[in-house]
Parts: structure tokens; sequence; C-alpha cells
């Protein structure tokens, strides 16, 4: 019965089909041997198909690396990163090459005198640097929603929200504070009450409510760390002042330090919101840890404050406050004061010394052009070409080309090439072990031989009891049947080494 099942019409109207006639599947290859080496008075009476198909596949890896053509290739436009990423399927290169403005190919050679290393972090005396800058807060962009009210014990910290004032009968609110655009919006549109006997207020005095949010943050080990933010301060109008936002770094909890409340015109238990007093964490040099934005130009502004001291500390607060100044009238529109990107960073203890980047031996290697891509000069004074001057002896055949070089970087999964190769088409030719996807599971007919005895093989070599000679037997047998299939997949043709020979004879006239 023939192989062929398609007619020749079907063939030529499909591209994924063409040349595929040259190989076996390797699931045929499989179903074959289970037919055909496995059985009542054979040498192989039973076996598992699942260590069949396993003794397969080793075997056409086995074979893809030292057998079969290779023909797999890549080609892109080297950029000006000066390096390429091996392909997903890359287990070996074949060849490198770089292709002129006539699609000629021209080999590139590797270079064994550069490299690309970790970097090891060291301070400025050069010792080993263990400390890294680590951001040590969570959600400081506000890029995510906060709780609205006070969270249990969470797996990671979170920001935790103040109460805002919901308003009275006699007092409506518009208060809010809540996330719009990735921005933490304190929105101030009610009045703390002018004198009330039933609230112990202050009398004669009307200001904004002062507003809290906050999040714990650990610093147990920490000696200093810094802190920065984005501001937006409200801007003043007639019937209030400016806005007022602090940033700072806290300890105090309750009953100390209470950030629901937010009157502070209370005669008793006051809101401290609008005071500096409640951060009580202090830089080095003696100042307290806080920013402060109040220049009410309602434009953005970064400010940041640094060394602050927690070596005395295991956990504090970051503390974001608001409130607006000499605020009189509630019957304007809301004030908002806007906060974003805080930051907090500190030296942390990293167990790993390396350092992300480039090493310095590549940058010099990529910035510089090597000695095999130098275009000597031609003397026209006494026609020596001027690297014949003594300067052949000894010369590596590596670099006696200009055509560049490159070296391949495994543990990060690229390829590095000399600066004069920028923008060139960069061609690589490499080998996979045929594994990758199903389609590539193919065997060419030349080895079909070959799998066949590879799998005979392993099956022998890993069963129990099986006599030594008949192991001695089936190894020759492999070794004969890759050995031919080598030299069948060759190419070799007689009339192209005719060729070749007739080439040499040539005469050479000078």
């Amino acid at each position: 019965m023939g192989i062929l099942q398609q007619s020749q019409y079907s063939y030529y109207n499909n591209p994924s089909d063409f040349g595929n006639y040259q190989f076996t599947s390797l699931q045929d290859i499989i179903n074959q041997f289970m037919v055909v080496y496995v059985g009542e008075e054979k040498l192989i009476t039973k076996t598992n198909r699942t260590d069949v198909a396993f003794h397969a596949q080793r075997a056409l890896a086995e074979l893809s690396f030292d057998t079969f053509k290779s023909i797999k290739s890549q080609e892109i436009e080297l950029p000006p990163s000066l390096t390429m990423i091996l392909p997903h399927d890359y287990v070996n290169y074949t060849r490198v090459l770089f292709v002129d403005n006539s699609g000629v190919k021209h080999p590139l050679y590797p270079t064994k005198h550069t490299q690309n290393p970790f970097k090891i972090s060291q301070k400025e005396d050069k010792s080993y640097n263990f400390k890294f800058d680590a951001d040590i807060i969570f959600n400081g962009d506000f890029s995510d929603n906060i709780p609205s009210s006070s969270p249990p014990a969470l797996p990671s910290q979170d920001w935790i929200k103040g109460n805002v004032f919901d308003g009275t009968d006699a007092l409506p609110s518009d208060d809010k504070l809540h996330i719009v655009n990735g921005q933490l919006v304190f929105e101030h549109g009610s009045t703390s009450s002018t004198f009330d006997a039933s609230n112990n207020t202050v009398p004669g005095v009307t200001t904004s409510r002062a507003y809290s949010c906050r999040q714990k943050i650990n610093v147990d080990g920490i000696d200093t760390i810094d802190l920065s933010a984005v501001g937006k301060s409200a801007a003043a109008a007639t019937g209030k002042g400016v806005g007022t936002i602090r940033v700072g770094i806290s300890s105090l909890t309750y009953p100390d330090y209470d950030p629901d409340v937010g009157n502070p015109n209370k005669n008793q238990l006051p809101s401290l919101n609008n005071t500096d007093e409640i951060f009580d964490i202090y830089t080095v040099s003696g100042s307290r840890a806080l920013i402060t934005f109040n220049d009410g130009l309602n434009t953005e502004s970064t400010l940041s404050v640094t060394d602050i001291d927690v070596s005395n500390e295991t956990e504090v607060f970051v503390l974001i406050t608001s409130f607006i100044e000499d605020f009189t009238d509630s019957s304007l529109a809301n004030s908002q004061n806007i906060v974003d990107n805080i930051v907090v960073n500190c030296d942390a203890i990293s167990s790993n010394l390396i350092e992300g980047g480039e090493s310095t031996t590549w940058s010099n290697y990529k910035s510089d052009k090597p000695s095999e891509n130098q275009q000597h000069d031609y003397d026209y004074d006494d026609h020596i070409f001027e690297a014949n001057v003594g300067k052949r002896y000894g010369l590596d055949p590596a670099h006696a080309q200009d055509n560049g070089s490159y070296y391949i970087d495994n543990l990060r999964g690229k390829i590095h090439f000399s600066s004069n190769l920028s923008g060139n088409t960069i061609v690589l030719d490499y080998i996979s072990d045929s594994l990758g996807t199903d389609e590539e599971m193919q065997v060419h007919k030349f080895a079909e031989e070959a799998m066949y005895k590879s799998i005979i093989y392993a099956i022998l070599c890993t069963r129990a009891n099986t006599p030594e000679y008949v192991v001695r037997r089936y190894k020759r047998e492999r070794f004969a049947a890759i050995r031919q299939a080598k030299l069948r997949l060759s190419n070799i043709k007689l009339e192209e080494i005719t060729q070749i020979l007739r080439g040499k004879s040539k005469q050479i006239k000078h």
C-alpha cells in the first residue's frame, strides 16, 4: 500500500507540506516500533508505550545534536544594544554571520577575550556592599484603592483612612477622602463649628476639618530612612485660606493621638491633624521628619526629607494630614489637597551581592573598536601594507579578519557583538533538540533505522536480566546505524567533489 494519500494538486497547494515526504513523524516511529519490535517470540516481549515514547524522544534529541542537519536560523537587524536574544528553542549554535547589502553572508568569529560578568556591589572604599535601597511602603503611588475603614490585620500593610465628617442637619458636609486618578485627594467643604456649648468648641474660631491617612511600616533593624512625596496645595480664596498637607513619620498611637478626630476647635481632645507635634520622629540632624506643602499654588511639587532616625523603633507610621487654613465659608466649592508618589527608602541588608545593570567589562568592550576590526592604512610610499610590517607572526586566525566578533552569554541568554556590527543584519544558525513542538518531532528517513536501534538499545539497557551479549550486540548495531545516517545526511555528491578537485588542479599564474 502506498504511503502517499494526497493528490499532487493538494500537495502543491499546501505550502506547509513542501518537502515533508523526507520526514517521518515521531508518532509514526513509536507506533511502528510497538507493532514490529514488541510482541511474542520477539526480543522485546512486552514493554510500556510510555517507556518507548521516552526513549524515542531521547533518541531524537541526541540525533538532533550530532547527526541531523541544522535547518533552524534567525535573522535580526542588530540594535544599538549590540545584543541578540537566543531563540526560545536554542541549544547550540552552528554559525553566526552578518549579511552585506548584496545578500552575501560573512562569518563572524567568537572572541575569548571578553565577557559580561555580574557586577559586585561595592562601596566607595571598594569593600563589598550588602546594603541596597528598598522602598518599604505599600501602594505609595495610590494605584490601588484603599479600604474604606480601618481593616483587620492583613498579610500586607495598607493605608488606613481617618474618619471624615459626614455632616449634621445644621452643618451639612461634602468632605471626602478618596483616590482619584491614582492620587490621594482630600476634599474640604465643611467647617468645624463655631462655639457650641454642647460640643465644647472654642468660641469665635472657624476652620476646616483636619483629616488623616496613615500606614504602618516595619523599620526593625533599620537605622535611617528617606521620605519623599508629591503634593498639591489648594489655592486660597475669599472665605478660605491655602491648603496645607503634611507628610511625615510618627510613632504616636491612641490615646496620645487619635487620627479619627477631625475637629481642631474642641476644648477637650481636639484634633491634632493640623499640628506638627504629632510627627514625633526626627532626622539625624534634629529636625522633624516632616514634609509640608502649603504654597497655595495648586501645582504639583516634590519634596523630601532624608536621614530620618528610626534606629530605636520597630514600627512607625507614614502619616498624611490635610486641612484648609482660615476656613470660614463652607458655601464655597470644595478645596482639594492632593498627595501622590510617596516613597520610603531605606538601606536594607541583602544576601546577594550581585548588582544589576551591565558590567564594566561589557561596557568597555562595546564602546571600543576591537583589534580585529581595525582598518590598517596602506603606505603609498613603500607599498607595504601596515599589518605586514612585523605584525603577523603568531597572529590568532580569529583576529585575522575584520568581519567582527561575538560571544555568547549563556547565563543571560544573549549574544553580544562587537561595535562595528551595529545596524547590520545578523543571521544565527542553530540547533535544537527537535522536541519544542509536535510539528518538530520528525525524523529524516535516512535516520529512521538509527531511531529504531537507539530505542531497542535503550530499552534493553534499562531492563533487568538482559544478557550482556545482547546489550553489546545492539550497542554495535546502534553505532553502525547512526554512522550510516551521518554518511547519508552528509549529502556528499560525486559530481560536486569532482568539481572541487578539478578546481584544485588549476594552474596559478603570476
